[in-house]
């Protein structure tokens, strides 16, 4: 099984027990048959945890979006104070969850999504590349394997298929149109 590491300097202890519990559920899921005596773990049993913590929960409970056109929003994300690189949304909640992040209204999440590396930064200007908007979320823990600055996608220091920089931090969110 790959390691998966949980960044905890901008964690609250609540919140790094939540992420430790996905963490062990996805190892259990991917476990295979269960251990004798091992505790199982079943959708419901999810949903009762995800219900008694509202830190598990993060999509946001109002999906509409002031900012949002037809096409979607434009966010800026700031990396490790460094660099920047901008993504296309479409879907209300992730950019109702951008919002709320922009105006500080939520802990810091890492935007997680597919690279598409076909010499078209699209709206990632300066980048030959850019992120699948359909594949886009939002995530309160990854691994460690994605994560990492703009530069290091278009260099090819991260050649995998998705982009998770854990430090990133909204800075911009505008209409398309």
């Amino acid at each position: 099984m790959p390691s998966i590491a949980i960044p905890m300097s901008s964690r609250t202890p609540a919140k790094a027990i939540c992420a430790f519990l996905v963490v062990l559920l996805l190892a259990a899921a991917c476990s295979g048959p269960a251990v004798s005596g091992a505790p199982t773990f079943t959708p419901s049993a999810t949903a009762a945890l995800e219900s008694e913590s509202p830190a598990a929960t993060i999509a946001p409970s109002n999906s509409a979006s002031s900012g949002a056109s037809a096409d979607g929003v434009v966010v800026t994300l700031r990396v490790a104070d460094a660099e920047e690189y901008r993504v296309l949304l479409t879907d209300p909640d992730d950019i109702a969850t951008a919002e709320q992040l922009l105006a500080g209204e939520m802990d810091p999440l890492i935007p997680v999504g597919t690279v598409i590396r076909d010499g078209d930064g699209g709206v990632n200007t300066g980048y030959s590349w850019h992120i699948d908007p359909a594949s886009f979320e939002w995530a309160q823990a990854t691994i460690e394997l994605c994560d990492g600055r703009p530069s290091y996608v278009e260099d090819g220091t991260l050649s995998g298929d998705t982009f998770c920089p854990w430090s990133a931090e909204v800075v911009e969110v505008e209409p398309t149109g």
